[in-house]
Formats: C-alpha cells, structure tokens, sequence
C-alpha cells in the first residue's frame, strides 16, 4: 500500500498593494492543489487602506491579519512589530515554507523570523540589485539580507540570477521563473475588458482623444525633499510648455508625499491629482497612457508589456534590464532632464516606437505557474 504524502503547510506572507498583486497569481496557482498544499495567508498591513483594496481585488482573505499600520511609521517601528508579530502565527502554524515577495520590510522581517525559527524560506522576486545600499532606501538593504536568509530563491530574470551567484547563493537553490506581475496584469486585462464603459465614465475628465496622457508615481523615500519638488515642477513646465498634454498623478497618502505635490500642482490645468487606485483603474491608465514617469519598481515591469515608455525618475534602478531592452530610461530628478525627456516622446516618433516596441524582459504571464511546480517539488 503507497504511503499517503503529507500535505505541505505554506504561508504566504505580504504587507503592501504591490506585493497583493505579485503575490495574488501564485496563491491562486497554489490553492489548484489542496492536496499538496495547505494554504495560509498572513498580512502585516504595513500599508492599510491600499493593501484592503487590492485584497478584495482579488478576493484573497487573510488567515492572520498583524494589523501594524500607523500614520508615518518608520523602518524602526515596522521591523520591530512585524518581528514580534509574526513568530506567534509561525509558532502556531509550523509552516513547511514561508513565502515572502520583493524588499519590503514586512519581507525582511518575516524572513529574519523564520530563520530564528528555522523555516525554510522561499522568496519571489529575488536577486534585484542596485548595488548602492540607499538607492533605493530601505529596499536594496531589504533585498540583500533578505537573499541570505532564503532558502530558494525566484528570480524574475538572468540577471538576478547572476547578482546572487556573485553573492555566493547557490546555483541549485536559484529558480528562473519571470515575474509574478506580468500574470497579474495580464489577469486584470480580462476585467478591464468587462470593464470598459465604467471606466471611460469615470475617467471622463480626461480628454483622450485630444490629448496625449502622462500616468505619473513617484512616492520612493529617498525622493522625499527636494527630488520631489524638483519633479513636480517639471510636471509644471511639461503643461506649461505643451498644450497636447494631461497628467494625472495617483499620490501617495504619505505626507511627505502629498504636502510637497499639493504645495506645487495643487489646481493646475491639466493636472490631476487623484487618491491612489484601485488596481483595475491603474491598469485602465496605464493602457490609456502615452508614456510614464515613475520612480516606483513594478511599473517598470508592467508598462513594457502594454507598449508604454517609462522613464525612471531615479538615479539608479534595481530593475537595468528594462534600460537595456531600451523600453526605460533613468532620468533621474533634475528638473530639466524630466522635461527634456519627456518632451523628446512626444514629439520625436522614431525614438518613441523604439521603445513602445521593446520586448518585455521581465516574463510571459506563467511565474507563478513555474513556481508552484517548483514548490511541489523542493518543499
């Protein structure tokens, strides 16, 4: 008689809207196999309202729910509640894995309790590398520790997984697999579709027809201060100077964020500032745009796959392969390179479907597929 194998305990930990989304396709692959695995969702809520948001989005209800957000909370504060936090849910469950996502710091204090409990760890979109430990502040450190208390490591492309065999992880421990966002996006796709009409309502401020979009993020801590009032007036120059254009800006809630953009574009026509979005409504714009400045992460992966430039308003990026493919550009925070920049899009074509036609370097919609093979057999 064949011994019945032992269902494998996960649990798949998050604490913010972008890792809902890049985490949200693999615990719906997982959850195909409850047989093989049993499943177990934990939130920190390092970010509220956003992370509410998006877990409804995709009808994920956490199991553990570490309810740690206050108004401005520092890397200090969040470290030390996640950490005491989460040993309680992992003493509890005895998971076989932990699952954590990306270089937040819910992930690097989940991964550092886990190690002190010694579970093995499993971290998706691993191996990304500025190599200047405050660029991005606190993710490139986040991302490092993080990698030497994983166990298996997902990496979305070659090149991360040549930053962690130069830092000495171990081939057989490192999984190519794509990024997890481009099959959350692609998923999202689908309702948009459905969607249509509700949202051309909603966004009918917006004269697409007539005008070019610019969707804009910019939120990073090291661009709080001047780099982002040195962005914001350049998105005063770009309407200013061009009559073909609108921008809209979903803005972060944190005050360091909305005091500085509300200070400087605050009624200025043709520029929208809107509460952050929901994640269908942010895929609608990016579809809608012509372009993106961003200074976050996952849209530099997601804009590719929809034909959109991004230009990266930071001075160093984690994510080199989009420069490469020539779908990106880093252009820093000067004022004058933003405008310069963006203004070459609009108005010189060849170097525009240059980059609306580079191919997406970050995956093909099956990440998650390939890392729940992987977890069924390494787990």
């Amino acid at each position: 008689m064949q011994k019945k194998s032992k269902v494998k305990k996960v649990i798949v930990v998050f604490g913010t809207r972008p890792e809902v989304i890049k985490m949200a396709p693999v615990i719906r692959e997982l959850q195909k196999y409850p047989k093989i695995f049993k499943v177990s969702i934990c939130v920190t809520a390092q970010h509220r309202e956003m992370l509410d948001e998006m877990l409804n989005l995709f009808k994920i209800k956490p199991d553990y729910d570490l309810n740690i957000m206050e108004n401005n909370q520092s890397p200090f504060e969040v470290t030390a509640k996640v950490l005491m936090n989460i040993r309680e849910v992992l003493e509890c469950q005895c998971p076989d894995i932990v699952l954590v996502q990306g270089d937040t710091t819910t992930t690097l204090a989940t991964s550092l309790a886990s190690f002190y409990l010694k579970i093995k760890i499993g971290h998706i979109e691993a191996g990304l590398r500025t190599t200047d430990k405050y660029k991005p502040f606190p993710e490139e450190i986040n991302r490092r520790l993080t990698s030497h208390l994983a166990d298996f490591h997902f990496v979305p492309t070659q090149k991360a997984k040549e930053n962690l065999l130069t830092e000495g992880i171990k081939k057989d421990n490192i999984f190519l697999t794509g990024n997890t966002v481009i099959d959350a996006l692609f998923y999202i796709l689908k309702f948009i579709k459905k969607s249509k009409k509700k949202l051309d309502e909603r966004f009918c401020f917006l004269n697409l027809k007539k005008n070019k979009l610019i969707l804009v993020t910019a939120h990073r801590r090291e661009n709080f201060g001047k780099p982002l009032e040195n962005i914001c007036l350049a998105l005063k120059q770009l309407v200013e100077r061009n009559k073909n254009i609108e921008i809209i800006y979903p803005v972060h809630p944190n005050p360091n964020v909305w005091g500085v953009v509300r200070k400087i574009l605050k009624d200025i026509t043709r520029i929208y500032l809107i509460k952050p979005l929901d994640y269908i409504s942010f895929a609608y714009l990016l579809h809608n745009s012509h372009l993106v400045l961003t200074d976050s992460g996952g849209i530099q992966e997601e804009a590719p796959s929809l034909g959109k430039p991004v230009l990266v308003m930071r001075e160093k990026t984690e994510r080199p392969e989009a420069i490469e493919a020539s779908a990106a550009r880093l252009v820093g925070t000067d004022t004058v390179n933003i405008v310069k920049n963006v203004e070459m899009l609009l108005y010189n074509r060849k170097i525009y479907i240059k980059m609306s036609k580079a191919t997406n370097p970050f995956g093909d919609g099956k990440a998650s597929r390939r890392i729940v093979r992987i977890l069924k057999n390494v787990v």
